[in-house]
C-alpha cells in the first residue's frame, strides 16, 4: 500500500478531474527518475516522445535528438564489454589495437563526410565551422597513430574493417551524398536549399558520434582519479577534454542552424538519421573483440551450466504508478455505475463520494503512520557495515504495519464489487517504465539461449492485474508471478484479499524458497530488481541487488543499517578490475552493496546486453 496523490497515466483518455486517483506510497518523493545520491554514469531516464523532448529542450533540434537517444543507446554503449574493460584499465592491448584500427576507418569516412557537407553548405560561417571540425578529426587520427607507436605497435599494419565498421561508414557516406531512406541521392543539387538540406542530413548523422564520445569521455574520466597509471589515460582524456566538448557543441549548434529552414517532415528524417547513427555506434562498440572474462553483460559472465534467477518487484519498479490506486478507482467507479443504473445487485449502494472519502482517509492514515513506522525501526546510529539481523528485526515491524493496513482496506469494503474484466482491461492499459517492456520482451526472445528463470514478487492486491499488464505487451510467457489474489464470487470481487505476499518478510521468504527449489549443476546467480524498503531484504539476499528509481526512504533506511548504494556502472568497473583475480563468483549475497540505476536500459544492458549482444 502506498500514499501520495498522483495522476495515474494509462493508455486511455485521462480520467475527468473528479476521478483523480489516490494511492498509498512507500516513498517520500514523487519523482521517479531523479538521481538521489552519487552521480549515475548514464543519463537520467527521459521520455523518448518528441513532445516531452520539445518541452525539455525547446528550440534545439540537436538537444531533442540526444535526449531521445541518450537513456537507451548511451547505456547500451557504456555497458559493452569493450568500454567496461577499458574503463577498468583491464582491456587487453590486442583488443584496443583492433578498436583503434576500426576507428581509423570510421574517422577517415567522417573526414570525407565533412568535406561533402562543406561543399553543400551555402553559408561562409557554416563552411568555416565544418573546416574546424574536420581538422579536429585529422588530429584525432594522428592521436591514434601516436598511441600505437608509444606501445611499440606499427600503426601502418593493416587490419581489415569488420562488418560493423563497414556498415557505419557506408551509412555515413551514403547520407552525405543524399541517399536517405533508400533514396538514390542527387548528383546534381540544383538549388542552394537542396544542398543545404543534404548538409543538414549529413551533420545530423555525424552529431551523435561527437556527443556520445564527449559524454563517454566525461564518464570514464572518473576512473582516472582512481588509477594514476591507467593504461588508456591519454585516450580517455582526449574525449573528456574541454576541446572535444567544444567540438561537440559546435556541431550541435551547426545542426540547429541548418535545421531552422527545414520542414517538419525533413526534421523527422534528421531525427531518424540521428537514431540510426546512435544504434550504429552501439553496434560498433559491441562488435569490438574482447577475448577476456567480463562482468557485462551478465548473460556472458554466466557459464553454460550456470543458472540465472531474475527477481523483480512490480509496483513502481515496473510501473509508472502503484496498482492500488487503479484497483481502488475501479471499485469506486463500479459502485457509481451500479448506483446510477439502479440494477438489482448485491453491491453495497454506498455513494461513490462517501466511498472515495473512505479511500482518502485510509490513504492519509497510511501516509502518516508509515512515516512513524519507518522512524521507529531506525537505529539511533548509522551502522558501519551491513547489520542484516537488526534490519530484519526492524522490517518485522514494517511487515506487521503493512498487514494491518491491508486489513483496514478489506474491512472498509472499498475493494468490493469489481468486475474481473475491468481489472484485466486496466492491466492492459497500465504504463510500464521506459525500457521495462523492452527488457522483458528481450528475455522472451532469447529465453531458449539463456538458462534463466524470471519471477515477479509483488504486494499487488490482484495478480490478475499483473498478468494482464505483461500479457498486453507480449511478456507473460515464462514469467512466474507471485502476488496476492482477490476473492471473487463469479466474476465480481468480494472485497477480500487472499494474502500471499503482504510484507517485506513475505517477499524474502518466497525469494529464499524459490532459490532453494532450483536445481542446477553449475553456479546459481540471483538478481533482484526493486525500488522500495519493502524490497530491501530481497535486494540484499540476491547476489546482485539493483535499485530502480530514487526512493529517499529506501536509501535512508538502508544507510542506517549499513547498506551502501553504488551506481551500477561504477560497481561493474570495480568488479572488472578484479574478475581475473577472483577464483569464485565476484558477486555475493549480503555484501551490503546495492547498485543503483537511472533507467531500465541500464538493467537490460547489464543483464542481457544490447540488441547486438
Amino acid at each position: 500500500m502506498r500514499g501520495l496523490l498522483r495522476r495515474v497515466y494509462l493508455r486511455l483518455p485521462p480520467f475527468p478531474p473528479a476521478t483523480s486517483l489516490y494511492y498509498w506510497s512507500r516513498t517520500t518523493t514523487t519523482t521517479r527518475p531523479a538521481a538521489a545520491g552519487p552521480k549515475h554514469p548514464i543519463p537520467r531516464r527521459m521520455s523518448t516522445s518528441s513532445t516531452a523532448a520539445a518541452v525539455v529542450a525547446e528550440g534545439s533540434a540537436a538537444r531533442r535528438f540526444w535526449i531521445a537517444a541518450a537513456s537507451r543507446e548511451a547505456a547500451f554503449a557504456a555497458y559493452t564489454p569493450f568500454l567496461v574493460s577499458l574503463a577498468a584499465g583491464a582491456l587487453r592491448l590486442d583488443s584496443f589495437r583492433q578498436y583503434i584500427a576500426q576507428d581509423a576507418y570510421f574517422l577517415h569516412a567522417f573526414a570525407r563526410a565533412y568535406e561533402m557537407a562543406e561543399e553543400c553548405a551555402d553559408d561562409d560561417d557554416d563552411k568555416a565551422t565544418i573546416v574546424v571540425l574536420r581538422k579536429a578529426i585529422l588530429r584525432e587520427l594522428n592521436l591514434h597513430a601516436s598511441v600505437l607507436q608509444e606501445w611499440g605497435v606499427d600503426p601502418n599494419k593493416e587490419i581489415p574493417p569488420i562488418p560493423a565498421t563497414t556498415k557505419y561508414t557506408d551509412f555515413l557516406l551514403a547520407t552525405s551524398t543524399g541517399k536517405v531512406d533508400g533514396g538514390k541521392g542527387s548528383d546534381k543539387m540544383v538549388t542552394p536549399f537542396e544542398k543545404t538540406k543534404i548538409a543538414a542530413y549529413t551533420v545530423g548523422a555525424m552529431t551523435p558520434c561527437m556527443r556520445l564520445y564527449a559524454y563517454l569521455g566525461k564518464e570514464l574520466a572518473v576512473f582516472l582519479k582512481q588509477d594514476e597509471n591507467h593504461p588508456y589515460k591519454k585516450w580517455i582524456e582526449t574525449y573528456a577534454s574541454s576541446d572535444f566538448e567544444n567540438n561537440a557543441l559546435q556541431i550541435e549548434e551547426l545542426l540547429d542552424k541548418l535545421s531552422v529552414s527545414l520542414t517538419g517532415e525533413e526534421l523527422e528524417i534528421i531525427g531518424k538519421l540521428y537514431q540510426q547513427a546512435m544504434r550504429l555506434e552501439v553496434e560498433f562498440f559491441s562488435a569490438q573483440p574482447v577475448d577476456q572474462p567480463v562482468v557485462a553483460p551478465l548473460s556472458r559472465y554466466c557459464g553454460p551450466k550456470d543458472k540465472l534467477l531474475i527477481f523483480c518487484d512490480f509496483d513502481l519498479t515496473c510501473t509508472v504508478v502503484d496498482s492500488s490506486a487503479i484497483l481502488a478507482e475501479i471499485a469506486i467507479l463500479s459502485h457509481q455505475k451500479a448506483s446510477q443504473g439502479g440494477a438489482d445487485s448485491s453491491l453495497d449502494r454506498t455513494k461513490s463520494a462517501d466511498l472515495r472519502n473512505s479511500w482518502n482517509m485510509l490513504s492519509n492514515q497510511y501516509m502518516e503512520e508509515y512515516e512513524q513506522c519507518i522512524a521507529s525501526l531506525l537505529p539511533p546510529e548509522e551502522a558501519r557495515s551491513l547489520d542484516y539481523d537488526q534490519l530484519y528485526k526492524g522490517l518485522e515491524v514494517l511487515s506487521q504495519f503493512e498487514k494491518l493496513a491491508n486489513s483496514r482496506v478489506v474491512d472498509s469494503g472499498v475493494l468490493r464489487g469489481m468486475n474481473l474484466d475491468d481489472i484485466r482491461k486496466a492491466g492492459e492499459r497500465l504504463i510500464l517504465q521506459d525500457g521495462c517492456k523492452n527488457f522483458f520482451q528481450k528475455i522472451g526472445k532469447t529465453r531458449e539461449n539463456l538458462n534463466l528463470d524470471v519471477h515477479i514478487l509483488s504486494y499487488c492486491w490482484c495478480a490478475d492485474l499483473i498478468r494482464s499488464a505483461f500479457s498486453s505487451v507480449g511478456c507473460l510467457d515464462g514469467l512466474n508471478i507471485h502476488s496476492n489474489e482477490f476473492a471473487f464470487e463469479g466474476s465480481v470481487s468480494t472485497g477480500h484479499i487472499n494474502g500471499q505476499m503482504e510484507s517485506p518478510l513475505d517477499k524474502a521468504e518466497k525469494f529464499k524458497s524459490i532459490k532453494s527449489d532450483v536445481g542446477s549443476t553449475g553456479t546459481l546467480l540471483s538478481v533482484y530488481i526493486g525500488d522500495s524498503v519493502g524490497d530491501l531484504l530481497c535486494l540484499l539476499e540476491a547476489d546482485i541487488g539493483i535499485v530502480v528509481g530514487s526512493s529517499t526512504t529506501l536509501r535512508r533506511v538502508g544507510k542506517q543499517f549499513g547498506v551502501s548504494f553504488v551506481p551500477l556502472f561504477t560497481g561493474l568497473v570495480e568488479k572488472q578490475r578484479r574478475i581475473e583475480k577472483e577464483e569464485s563468483s565476484i558477486f555475493k549475497a549480503r555484501s551490503g552493496i546495492l547498485y543503483t540505476v537511472s533507467s531500465w536500459s541500464e538493467v537490460q544492458a547489464f543483464i542481457l546486453g544490447n540488441d547486438f549482444s
